[in-house]
Order: structure tokens, then C-alpha cells, then sequence
């Protein structure tokens, strides 16, 4: 029996500019302690460097994933039977579809960072979800995959 790759996984990071603001965060709680010493400084500079960075870490550590007949996106589960057709969005029509053309019912898994975008519509009768607004750096490898789930 051979294991085989989930067809699609993409980790949506946080662009490389925000770790230098996670380094500025640092500087600027150890200017906020400059006052009180050397060691408070350090700390602050240590310290808030690293909460700035773990906070950017886990907020760029959401996962899209197509495994098997489902699609997971961040803590959502969706069974690929549930799902209608994708539209992969460009640049524009990713800001539409996250401004005056959302539905407030929908799923969006929204990292404003990624300029593209895929929408893929729920056929479920039983889900008042309308569609899922996934942001992707790939979003024609994820439709690909959507529909490889589908036939298979």
C-alpha cells in the first residue's frame, strides 16, 4: 500500500515584511523601557519581538488542504459532494468578492495579503452558507484539485 500526498495543501504565511515589523515591535517596547535600564530594555526588545512574531506566525499558519473527499480550510470541514462550482478570482475581483459583493453568510477564509482568490459555491440544501471565499496564491492549482476530489 502506497501513501500518497494530499492532492493540493497550501500554508497561507504572512509576508516577509511582517517579521520586520515583529523586529520593530521589539525596538520600540525596548525604547518604551529604555528608562528603566539595560536588562528592562533587552527584555522589552526580546520580549516583544517575540510576541509580535508569534502572533504573525499564527495568524499566517492557516492551512487549505484538499484530502481525500474533503476540503479543509482553516477549522472548516467541507465533503467535496457539498460543493458547486469554482471561480478562480484575479486581483480585482478578489477585492469585489471581500468588499461590496460579499454575503455576509459566507465562509471566508480572508488573508488580505494574498491577491487572489478562489469562490467556490455550497449546493448543500441543508447549508445557509452561500460560498467560500478561500484566499490562495494558487487558486487555479485549488480548483484543479476541487475538481479531481469531485470525479474521483
Amino acid at each position: 500500500m502506497q501513501l500518497s500526498a494530499a492532492p493540493y495543501e497550501e500554508r497561507l504565511t504572512a509576508p516577509r515584511t511582517w517579521w520586520l515589523i515583529s523586529f520593530l515591535v521589539g525596538v520600540s517596547m525596548a525604547l518604551v523601557l529604555l528608562p528603566f535600564g539595560t536588562l528592562p530594555m533587552l527584555g522589552g526588545l526580546a520580549g516583544g519581538t517575540a510576541v509580535a512574531a508569534v502572533a504573525a506566525s499564527s495568524y499566517g499558519s492557516v492551512r487549505i488542504r484538499v484530502v481525500g473527499d474533503s476540503l479543509i480550510a482553516g477549522e472548516a470541514k467541507i465533503p467535496v459532494a457539498a460543493l458547486g462550482e469554482a471561480e478562480v478570482l484575479d486581483a480585482e475581483e478578489t477585492r469585489a468578492w471581500r468588499t461590496h459583493k460579499a454575503d455576509p453568510r459566507a465562509f471566508m477564509l480572508l488573508r488580505a495579503y494574498i491577491p487572489t482568490a478562489l469562490r467556490v459555491e455550497v449546493t448543500d440544501p441543508e447549508d445557509p452558507t452561500p460560498y467560500l471565499y478561500l484566499s490562495t496564491r494558487e487558486p487555479e492549482r485549488l480548483a484543479e484539485a476541487l475538481r479531481a476530489a469531485k470525479s474521483a
